[in-house]
């Protein structure tokens, strides 16, 4: 029987032992092949056949590791659920933050998808989450899925990252796995809400080790991941290079 991803939902969080604590919870639905992915992945196939979106995906068996990992991707707009879904391995959650839950539809789609949900604006830092979040993920050998950006980014280009992802897998000591989505700028405007047809990239890269390193390694592996990662954006959106070339399709993913 599979290990459940959830937990019964955290003590009301105005209550006096939880005041001045970060709300952590997760919902009762274990991680891959479940109902509520199912059900996920029902509605993004709906979405993408409406919208005129097709996907080329490259090196997702990098993701079919039968051992705990942190994912990172960037992250533009609700469409990357759809980019998830096409890459979505075994075994995988993904953090958001609790304010998703209120977004009617959409909140609804991710309650049912086994996601931890963080309350980011209490006292307890990230880095102490990230801690509680890591042994739930060894203990129940899951991959955590995080947008290390940490909001919605439209902007052509990568936001520096937040920290809590690199914490997670330093201290877990498992290693970290990019996976990128090319530009939407092609086919959505996210100022007026207009779609047409597109194509959305989605690149799976190396997996990036971790072990051995400690917490003082974390602004170095941030870097690492930010490179690598925004190269390869760049290369699939066929968006200039800071060399002033344009990355092509037959250019090489960084390593």
């Amino acid at each position: 029987m599979p290990h459940s991803t959830g937990v019964s939902p955290a003590p009301n969080p105005t209550s006096p032992s939880h005041q001045g604590k970060s709300v952590f919870f997760s919902f009762n639905i274990s991680p891959g092949g479940n109902w509520g992915r199912r059900i996920i992945k029902w509605f993004v196939m709906k979405f993408k056949y409406v919208l005129g979106l097709r996907f080329e995906t490259k090196g997702l068996q990098k993701l079919e590791v039968d051992h705990p990992c942190v994912i990172i991707s960037n992250h533009q707009s609700i469409l990357d659920m759809m980019g998830l879904m096409e890459a979505l391995p075994e075994r995988c959650v993904q953090i958001a933050k609790r304010e998703l839950l209120f977004l009617g539809p959409v909140g609804l789609v991710i309650y049912l998808g086994g996601i931890f949900f963080i309350n980011r604006q209490q006292s307890r830092t990230a880095r102490t989450v990230m801690a509680d979040v890591g042994e739930r993920m060894v203990k129940d050998n899951l991959k955590v899925w995080i947008y290390p950006e940490g909001t919605r980014n439209d902007n052509g280009d990568l936001l520096p990252f937040k920290k809590g992802a690199f914490y997670l897998a330093i201290q877990a000591q498992v290693p970290i796995i990019p996976v990128i989505y090319s530009s939407f700028s092609s086919f959505y405007k996210p100022k007026t809400k207009l779609f047409s047809s597109g194509t959305i990239k989605v690149e799976v890269l190396d997996a990036i080790p971790t072990s051995g390193l400690t917490v003082a390694d974390v602004p170095k592996l941030m870097d690492t991941c930010h490179q690598a990662m925004r190269t390869t954006f760049l290369r699939l959106s066929g968006m200039p290079q800071e060399n002033g070339a344009t990355a092509g399709p037959c250019s090489q993913p960084a390593q």
